[in-house]
């Protein structure tokens, strides 16, 4: 019973958050800051930020940490859906309701009962759709994405394996309200849970995926998503409890994602030059109108040719 449960929870939250970061991408643009173009300072930038963060919060004491981890979701909401929600004092007080019915399922029900799951995981999904659509709509590509998800494969599985950072960090959270993590739990012994990191990984790689490739690029990361995302980690975290006789305490999904992505990203390319967010056609714009069917499915043009820019 626990392994459909496993499995059934977590394709629904790592296909629906590659689902909303694809529907905000072709729905919403978002400001595109004067970033340049991502490149392997870049990738380091980043990788200095991740190995960063779980110390900082293991730093903090206890109860300061769900003060920190609720300014952080706030934050990523608001910059988030800025684009979506223009009016200030609105889109302030949708997510201080969000926020505050986090809080309050958690001290109404437990940090084991399904309301506060059901509304802490609708915040991490909502942040994941953001954050991916700031880095993918501000320039951030396949081949960047691909870089970043092997580097943050070899990272996983160090500080799970070697050193258990991030058993500490998920112990430390423990009791606390907004926790950095999706899922659902019924009592004590139905539980499924995906980090919020894995989340952004699987809509990272599947909305640059698209945006580089279209419907094939969005096809491949659905299908790598559900297979090395979903299956691969549930299924082995089984196995290995039947054969062992006990279950791993962690078993980390980018050990098998990480890699399936690069060499997803390294068929993906053999189609061609990636697009780019001014090959991409937008929901409701001349150029989505003027574009005839099936031409947003193939690459854009090569490096230095004219096309018209998204509005």
């Amino acid at each position: 019973m626990s392994v459909f449960f496993q499995l059934a929870v977590t394709l629904v939250l790592a296909v629906g958050a590659c689902a909303g970061a694809i529907a905000y991408f072709r729905a919403v643009r978002t400001p595109r800051p004067p970033v340049g173009v991502f490149n392997g300072s870049d990738i380091f930038m980043m990788m200095g930020f991740v190995l960063a963060l779980p110390y900082i919060y293991l730093t903090l004491p206890g109860a300061v940490l769900p003060v920190v981890l609720a300014l952080v979701f706030t934050g990523g909401l608001s910059v988030g859906y800025q684009p979506v929600i223009g009016n200030a004092r609105l889109r302030r007080s949708l997510i201080a309701v969000l926020i505050a019915s986090v809080l309050g399922c958690h001290l109404a029900f437990g940090e084991t009962a399904p309301p506060y799951w059901v509304a802490n995981s609708a915040v991490v999904v909502l942040i994941v759709v953001s954050a991916t659509n700031l880095n993918v709509q501000g320039g951030m590509r396949l081949k960047n994405v691909a870089w970043f998800l092997l580097a943050l494969t070899a990272y996983d599985a160090f500080f799970a394996w070697v050193v258990p950072l991030t058993q500490q960090l998920s112990d430390a959270v423990q009791g606390y309200p907004y926790a950095p993590a999706a899922g659902l739990r019924i009592g004590e012994d139905l539980g499924a849970v995906v980090g919020m990191g894995d989340l952004l990984a699987y809509a990272l790689f599947t909305t640059t995926a698209y945006k580089a490739y279209g419907t094939p690029g969005l096809r491949t990361g659905i299908t790598l998503v559900t297979l090395f995302g979903a299956v691969a980690p549930v299924a082995t975290l089984h196995v290995l409890a039947a054969a062992t006789g006990h279950a791993p305490a962690l078993i980390p999904a980018q050990v098998f994602f990480g890699p399936a992505a690069f060499l997803g990203y390294r068929y993906l390319r053999r189609r061609g030059p990636e697009r780019r967010m001014a090959d991409v056609p937008h929901r409701g714009t001349a150029t989505a109108d003027a574009t005839p069917r099936g031409a947003a499915d193939r690459p854009g043009p090569a490096r230095g040719a004219t096309a018209e820019p998204v509005r």
